[in-house]
């Protein structure tokens, strides 16, 4: 409650969600804990510390590091430029907004960002839209949808991995049960787009396609999707952006590609500082019994599975809604839904896709979540302007709803 009041009270005053640095608003909190529980105050520290310090907080950032290299080292090679001149190639005509769609989904889905897939498309958005006289809105509204298709799904999204670490599944099977609730939505959205978008004329001059630099991509994606260890998968998608970098002359030298993922996993540095704050916090609140407290106000009402499923889904949507950040929310949220899943019998790869689904959806939907800023931005128009062509994530939020109330998919229900 530290945490949320303070993230959000100074955010409202700041004007701003990302004027005020999470990572200050966790130690806050974290020292409240501390302070606040009782006994020896090197007791309490070493409590803090071992949360914070457990296998499952250790291997989920190894797993950042290892990303933060493959995603960086792979941008600077090319990689994103390829994929998206890629999927621009592969687009019908006469189907710009379904196809920026389909690119999005396709981009995320490959890198696993959604403000990466952003800020890659966005401005090709824009300026279809500048050449066509299309909605720039509409357009834009398209890959902020579509990018977060990838964010849910992607073995290599932090908040899959996230999501998956704390249920204690492995990232093959979430994705089947997550295939189950958005891929259903997906099509429902791309059925609406090619109608929306049947007068939109297609790009011209896109840049020609180096097919080699799309690869690395695929094979982490395959070998993901077949159940190799995730840990593997990354370390083996490095390897083919350092080989094809080096061969293709996007690094100079092996000196060249070691630093650009040196800068990714800098890059990683407040998220694994999060995980290691939210680790320790959550441990301390559940020294403190303050886990079971909130499990028995929050299922107080509840008698059976969908009840604790509407349960979990509720608290990640509110704790997003106070935070603008779907990482966080997953993290703050992760342990407690874990403890829900165990009381009420609920299957692990359900609670991971219901904590990634919902809180992409709302992520999606709030105007002042960084994807959205970081589109208006790029495209120079209001973040409220984008939501009335935000297909995407209202529909996924309305089918993973669909999966509570109706126990679907049932063999995961």
């Amino acid at each position: 409650m530290v945490f949320i009041a303070l993230y959000l009270v100074t955010s409202i005053i700041a004007g701003d969600f990302y004027k005020v640095p999470i990572t200050v608003a966790f130690l806050a909190a974290s020292v409240y804990a501390v302070a606040m529980s009782k006994g020896p105050l090197r007791r309490r520290i070493d409590v803090f510390s071992r949360g914070a310090g457990s296998s499952q907080m250790m291997l989920m950032i190894w797993i950042f590091v290892l990303a933060g290299a493959f995603a960086h080292s792979a941008k600077v090679m090319g990689a994103i430029d390829a994929t998206v001149n890629l999927t621009l190639s592969l687009l019908p005509g006469q189907m710009m907004l379904a196809g920026l769609f389909l690119a999005a989904c396709f981009i995320s889905l490959s890198i696993g960002t959604s403000v990466g897939t952003i800020v890659a498309l966005t401005p090709i958005a824009a300026g279809v839209a500048d050449q066509t006289g299309a909605s720039v809105p509409m357009l834009v509204a398209a890959v902020v949808g579509g990018s977060f298709f990838g964010d849910n799904l992607s073995f290599i999204s932090d908040t899959t991995i996230i999501a998956t670490q704390t249920q204690g599944c492995k990232l093959s099977d979430k994705f089947r049960v997550n295939a189950f609730i958005v891929i259903p939505a997906a099509v429902v959205v791309l059925i609406i787009y090619i109608i929306m978008g049947s007068n939109i004329a297609s790009p011209q001059h896109i840049p020609q396609v180096e097919l080699v630099k799309v690869v690395p991509y695929l094979v982490v994606l395959l070998t993901a999707i077949v159940g190799l260890n995730v840990m593997a998968v990354l370390t083996l998608g490095i390897v083919l952006t350092g080989v094809i970098g080096i061969l293709t002359g996007s690094f100079a030298d092996a000196f060249a590609w070691m630093q650009s993922m040196g800068d990714g996993i800098v890059g990683m540095g407040e998220l694994i500082v999060i995980t290691l704050l939210a680790g320790g916090l959550l441990e301390l609140i559940k020294h403190n019994g303050g886990i079971d407290y909130i499990i028995k106000r929050l299922t107080r009402h509840i008698t059976g599975k969908r009840g604790a499923e509407l349960a979990i889904a509720s608290l990640v949507s509110i704790v997003n809604l106070c935070t603008a950040n779907n990482t966080v929310s997953i993290i703050t949220v992760g342990g407690i839904a874990h403890q829900i899943g165990t009381k009420y019998g609920l299957d692990p790869r359900k609670c991971a896709s219901l904590l990634d689904t919902f809180s992409c959806t709302v992520q999606g939907l709030i105007p002042y979540g960084a994807q959205m800023l970081m589109a208006a931005g790029l495209a120079g128009i209001n973040p409220v302007a984008i939501l009335p062509g935000l297909c995407y994530p209202l529909i996924v939020g309305i089918s993973a709803l669909l999966a509570i109330l109706l126990r679907y998919p049932h063999r995961y229900s």
